[in-house]
């Protein structure tokens, strides 16, 4: 059978092109961690690639055979949520099962029989003693997705495991790792019992050390690409290579799911005898946003969670940090893997800095009565004046109606114009955003085709030179008005002329907001042409 890339679930090396997992690891840091018998963490966002590294860790110890290495996946307890017995009864039975199925041990089962008629509340302490005592070799525990636990349920493990620590290796196990999105530092745990705010750091103050699973890098994305090239002799172009790390900056969900749409879903892309195409990465990009893959449609979830909104607002304002944005929620949407914060504190990636804006105005982009076809010149080009009026009527005539549904109301005029914008280039451009905290403008390029077919569906011999797509690059530099309009505007053309000459493009456009309620729209609304540099921008008030 041919191996495609994962997009659900661990690797399976018989099933999956991948990258050795424990090569991912600092592996002799966490062998000197197990054997000096510490307790610690493994954290990173969702589809980074935790379980599959915690499943090779176990195989990899249990083989060598100085341990008894048992992974257990404790989210089958969620769903107990404050009943703490129901939670640590599932937990227990799950530690079972897995003890079973990986290690071929009943024990843990007729231990738990036992445990069972006593007081939930050191029933799980109980079970991993006496489990403990009953082995010859120290017990290793690898707890996956232990963040998913809510409330007492998670006081409970995590004092349960606490209680035990003195009595490893003999009577406890060795070492534990408890994995999950985020540091066990990180969480602010909601006590009914207590009726109080309970840190993960009180109730688990034997962690020894958190570490962090990362990204791809650059060169590890390139050598997951090329086992598809060295399978199927399917090139990969090198500017595709390059894409899907940019695009991704290694995200290894995103670098899977790009390389499996291009390769695998795309018709043009399950044809072996053709390359992999930058144009082809970015209709996979495109396909992948549309389809809101499960990933995708989780992260935008996330985006409604009050911490998350104070950061990603800020972010999508691109102001300075505002006084009510706080460390630990920084500190949650990194770990989420939604920012990052050197050198600055930025969108992870292109596709996240693309789909939250798209997700924030799905239902605007939808219900937006223009059409592309009404701005499109004879020739092919886009009437990007004509583009760019239409929208100063619109947010005249619409603004306070509509920025009243965001629930991002701040970053409200920007979510607009790109909502805008993105219902015209739908039909076959794209738009490319940058922003983040600081930089005091979101950067647009919105690139159009000249071209009727793109080069991936244009046919002809294997090895042909297919030229490259041309476009219609068109540069807005969005702003909002926090001091004088005349400063903005100076300050607005200096950050544009840069911007342009990096893009490559002449074509410039200044959109200005200004969010003075007391200004008449007569004064607000405005059109007229500035020249930098040799460089000329069209300043368009809102």
């Amino acid at each position: 059978m041919e191996r495609f890339f994962n997009t659900a679930g661990p690797v399976n090396p018989t099933d999956h092109y991948c990258l050795p997992p424990l090569e991912r690891l600092d592996l002799p840091n966490v062998l000197n961690l197990i054997e000096q018998k510490k307790y610690f963490v493994l954290h990173a966002p969702r589809q980074t690639g935790k379980t599959s590294c915690l499943l090779a860790l176990a195989d990899y110890l249990n083989r060598e055979g100085k341990y008894r290495c048992l992974y257990c996946n404790v989210e089958v307890a969620q769903a107990a949520r404050e009943d703490v017995e129901a939670g640590i009864k599932a937990i227990c039975m799950e530690l079972s099962s897995k003890a079973r199925y990986y290690l071929n041990d009943t024990d843990v089962g007729d231990l738990w029989n036992d445990v069972i008629k006593g007081p939930f509340h050191v029933s799980l302490n109980i079970l991993l003693s006496r489990w403990s005592e009953k082995n010859v070799k120290p017990i290793i525990l690898f707890i996956d997705e232990i963040d998913s636990l809510i409330g007492d349920t998670l006081i409970s493990v995590l004092r349960q495991l606490r209680a035990g620590y003195t009595q490893r290796p003999t009577g406890f196990p060795q070492s534990v790792i408890l994995c999950g999105v985020r540091d066990v530092r990180d969480y602010r745990i909601h006590s009914d019992k207590d009726k109080s705010i309970i840190t993960g750091g009180s109730a688990f103050n034997i962690k020894a050390e958190s570490l962090r699973l990362g990204n791809l890098s650059e060169e590890d994305t390139q050598h997951l690409l090329l086992q598809h090239t060295e399978a199927t002799r399917q090139e990969f172009l090198p500017e595709s290579i390059h894409m899907i790390w940019d695009l991704t900056q290694g995200q290894p969900w995103l670098v899977n799911a790009l390389a499996y749409e291009a390769c695998f879903r795309m018709p043009e892309g399950r044809d072996r005898r053709r390359s992999i195409t930058p144009e082809m990465v970015m209709q996979a990009k495109e396909n992948l946003i549309l389809r809101r893959e499960t990933h995708l449609d989780q992260l935008a979830d996330k985006l409604r969670e009050e911490r998350v909104r104070k950061v990603i607002q800020a972010v999508l304002l691109s102001q300075s940090a505002p006084e009510n944005l706080v460390e630990d929620d920084l500190q949650y949407v990194e770990d989420l893997g939604l920012i990052k914060r050197k050198p600055s504190v930025e969108i992870t990636n292109p596709i996240y800095r693309e789909i939250i804006p798209r997700s924030l105005t799905s239902t605007t982009q939808d219900t937006i009565s223009h059409d592309a076809s009404w701005y499109v010149s004879p020739d092919g080009t886009l009437n990007f004046s004509k583009l760019l009026e239409a929208f100063q009527q619109f947010f005249r005539e619409n603004s306070e109606i509509w920025l009243e549904r965001f629930d991002y109301k701040e970053a409200g005029p920007q979510l607009l114009l790109q909502a805008f914008l993105q219902r015209i280039i739908n039909s076959g451009g794209r738009i490319e955003r940058e922003y983040g905290l600081g930089r005091k403008r979101t950067d647009l390029l919105v690139l159009w085709p000249l071209d009727v077919t793109p080069p991936s569906r244009r046919h002809g011999p294997r090895d042909a030179v297919v030229p490259a797509r041309k476009w219609q690059k068109e540069v807005i530099e969005i702003k909002v008005v926090w001091r004088a309009m005349e400063h903005t505007i100076t300050e607005g053309l200096t950050q544009i002329r840069d911007y342009m000459d990096r893009c490559g493009t002449r074509n410039g456009h200044l959109v200005i907001f200004d969010r003075n309620p007391a200004k008449p729209w007569e004064e607000k609304i405005f059109r007229r042409e500035e020249t930098i540099d040799d460089y000329t921008v069209t300043i368009w008030g809102m």
